[in-house]
Formats: structure tokens, C-alpha cells, sequence
């Protein structure tokens, strides 16, 4: 499921919460509205909202450190692109087929829009790879020892972006469970269902538990687009590529 539905599943679960609780209201004898009821419902309320905000705010804190850490590793990526043309063209006009396959997978890549399907199918290219440049690679023969020291140099770094590649579709995926979710859900639902139970009928408080209800289901959005960088929202910058694509055109 898709974070926009998750969202709106959140917040149809919230506003039937309020709209439990105004029903609750008006059905509940008055003895269970009085001023001791309330004080407990108030205090068990409370304890629960305390947890939300703090799994709430982990969840963000998670799904940043995540997001920081795919968005570094395509910043690597980037710079490790454009060390390797270097060494490729220091090893002189041979290896332009190779510098011409790198050039043209980056700016495949670019063209492509980034998805989490494209990323598992690591086999499905419509451009080279970099392992298609590790292949042209291994049939180069050095000439001298500076030769096989820039080709030992170039063989890793093309491993290097191979492994990151590898990595990135990895982590694909959302890393927050289902269950975990469902939980969070359940407590605003108590919440939204208490405040519901001791809204004055009137519009103003009605607006402001929507305004609430909305806060609420935009934060769990934010958290999922965090946790899912290449879709959503909230994305990777492909800027570093398209540097590092501009230093193989300037060459």
C-alpha cells in the first residue's frame, strides 16, 4: 500500500474515532460523564498521547536517519563516477568505448524515473550497467606498470559502484512493520475517541479535532515518504548524478 493510502486509512481511522466518541456522548448515561470519569479518561488519554508522540518521533527520527543515509550513498556514488573516468582517461584512448558505456548508463539512470520496482530488477536495464563496465574493464590488458596500477584502481572503483548498486536495492522497501503501524493507529484511535466524548458540540471544536485528525495523518505520511526515498513525496536528489554526468561531458 501506498504512504497517500496509509495516510488516508489513518485519517478515516481518527475521524471515526472522534465521531465514536460524539455518539458516546449523547447514548452514555450521565453518571458515566461525570467529573471522576472524565478526570480518569483524561489522565489515560494523556498517558497515550505521550506515547504517541514518542514513537512518533522516533519513527521520524528513523526514517530521516535513512533517508540521510540512501541519499549519501548516492552522493558516493556520484563522486566515485567521476574518479573513475579519471582513471579511465588516464588510461588513454582504449578504454573511450568504457568512459562511453559509464557516460551513457549515468545518463540512462537520469532519464529513468526512480522506483522501487526498477531498483529490485537489478537485471532489467535498458542502458549499461556497471557491471557491463567491469566486464570492458577485465578485457583491457595493461601495457606497464602505471597502466595496471589505474586498471587495479578502476577495477575497484567499478566494484565499489557495483556493491553500492547492489546495496540500494537492498533497502528498498518500507522498514516500519505492519503491526507497528496498526498499534500506533489503535492509540490515536482512543484519543480521537476521547476527545470526541468531551467536544462541546459546535463547529469550532469540530474544526479544530479535523485540523487535529489532518496533523496527524500528514505526520505518518512525512514518516513513510521519509522511509521510502525513491517514491512518494518526498525523494532523492538525482543533482549529484547529474554533476557527476555534466564531468563526464565536460571531459
Amino acid at each position: 500500500m501506498s504512504a497517500n493510502a496509509v495516510a488516508l486509512v489513518v485519517l478515516g481511522c481518527v475521524l471515526a474515532g472522534a465521531i465514536l466518541g460524539a455518539v458516546l456522548r449523547s447514548t452514555l448515561p450521565a453518571h458515566h460523564l461525570s467529573d471522576e470519569s472524565r478526570d480518569v479518561i483524561k489522565v489515560a488519554s494523556g498517558l497515550v498521547a505521550t506515547l504517541v508522540a514518542l514513537v512518533l518521533g522516533l519513527l521520524i527520527a528513523s526514517a530521516k536517519n535513512s533517508f540521510d543515509m540512501k541519499s549519501q550513498e548516492i552522493t558516493d556514488s556520484a563522486a566515485k563516477v567521476v574518479l573513475l573516468d579519471r582513471q579511465l582517461r588516464s588510461l588513454g584512448p582504449s578504454v573511450d568505448p568504457v568512459r562511453a558505456s559509464l557516460r551513457q548508463g549515468i545518463a540512462t539512470r537520469l532519464g529513468q524515473r526512480w522506483d522501487e520496482g526498477r531498483l529490485r530488477s537489478l537485471g532489467d536495464e535498458t542502458g549499461p550497467s556497471i557491471e557491463d563496465v567491469e566486464v570492458k574493464l577485465r578485457g583491457f590488458v595493461p601495457a606497464n606498470d602505471s597502466q595496471r596500477w589505474l586498471h587495479g584502481r578502476a577495477m575497484a572503483l567499478a566494484a565499489e559502484l557495483a556493491q553500492t548498486r547492489s546495496l540500494l536495492s537492498e533497502q528498498v522497501g518500507s522498514a516500519i512493520s505492519v503491526p507497528f503501524l496498526v498499534i500506533v493507529v489503535f492509540w490515536l484511535f482512543f484519543i480521537f475517541t476521547t476527545l470526541g466524548l468531551f467536544a462541546p458540540p459546535n463547529r469550532t471544536a469540530y474544526v479544530a479535532i479535523l485540523l487535529c485528525a489532518v496533523s496527524v495523518s500528514a505526520a505518518v505520511l512525512l514518516i513513510l515518504d521519509l522511509d521510502r526515498p525513491f517514491e512518494g513525496l518526498i525523494t532523492i536528489s538525482k543533482e549529484p548524478l547529474r554533476d557527476a554526468l555534466g564531468h563526464l561531458d565536460a571531459r
